[in-house]
């Protein structure tokens, strides 16, 4: 996504847009890199849902990420959809609950890792369903499905880009999707929310800046990315991306982020995740 915002960029803007991966620590790496980089408007970060994750999560962050990091725009709203193995004896999200609790204990659920959206997702789901269900942590998302479609583990709340193959080649059920309402992509797959009222999960794709970014220059790179997200070409490659678009103003995202961050610190705290 953030290659796809660059391209658009680029020459609306008259300057070449260079994405350059900083992996580890969650995200933290590539935050701490721009939140000490110089305020200008020409180093910005792509913000995705661990930022709200990592401070309940992480005990001694070199960053305050509400503190140094300016909102720019809310890109899309990112979903996620629970999928189980077809040997799993649930074609509905009530018959797994039930199917759980009658097997309290003995039903694996994998995750890219403690702390990722796929494991707070879920504990949500636990939480708020009284389920007793087994994380089983991978080292990223594509192992954790692979494990899945190979039946080592029994269901994942599934970023829906992960999932989507899976389940149109029969090799995944999907039993509901973790928004408040249905997906233009599964419209016949309902909400957690239809049986669990109040469950709403969803993850966040935008853009920031190092705090102290001129307002001009913020208001300027806002101004361009709406646009961009208007065009039907962007749009189509965000929602294969599995998002749907947003856009808005800054401060639109900066309270996503902020209300984001209070929920899932809730969650971490009931759920005792650690990170790895």
């Amino acid at each position: 996504m953030a290659r796809l915002m660059g391209d658009w960029l680029t020459p609306r803007l008259g300057q070449q847009f260079l994405v350059e991966n900083k992996p580890g620590a969650s995200g933290n790496i590539g935050i701490e890199m721009v939140a000490k980089s110089p305020a200008d408007g020409y180093t910005l970060l792509t913000v995705v849902t661990p930022v709200a994750i990592n401070p309940a999560l992480f005990s001694n962050l070199p960053f305050d990420f509400l503190r140094d990091i300016a909102p720019v725009i809310y890109l899309a709203r990112l979903a996620y959809v629970v999928v189980v193995h077809p040997s799993v004896p649930a074609a509905t999200l009530p018959e797994l609950i039930a199917y759980a609790k009658a097997n309290p204990g003995k039903i694996n659920y994998g995750s890219a890792g403690a702390g990722t959206p796929q494991n707070i997702t879920c504990e949500l789901f636990k939480m708020m369903s009284g389920v007793n269900l087994v994380h089983v942590p991978y080292k990223g998302g594509a192992p954790a499905v692979a494990d899945l479609v190979a039946g080592h583990v029994q269901v994942i709340f599934a970023p829906v880009s992960e999932a989507i193959p899976h389940i149109k080649a029969g090799k995944l059920r999907a039993l509901a999707v973790t928004p408040a309402k249905r997906l233009d992509v599964f419209p016949d797959v309902p909400s957690v929310g239809e049986f669990l009222p109040g469950y709403e999960a969803t993850g966040f794709a935008g853009i920031g800046a190092p705090m102290g970014t001129p307002a001009a220059i913020i208001d300027a790179l806002n101004k361009e990315l709406n646009a961009g997200l208007a065009d039907p070409k962007i749009k189509t490659r965000i929602e294969e991306l599995g998002g749907t678009v947003v856009g808005g103003t800054p401060a639109e995202f900066g309270k996503i982020i902020s209300d984001a961050t209070e929920k899932w610190a809730k969650v971490i705290k009931f759920a005792g995740i650690k990170a790895e």
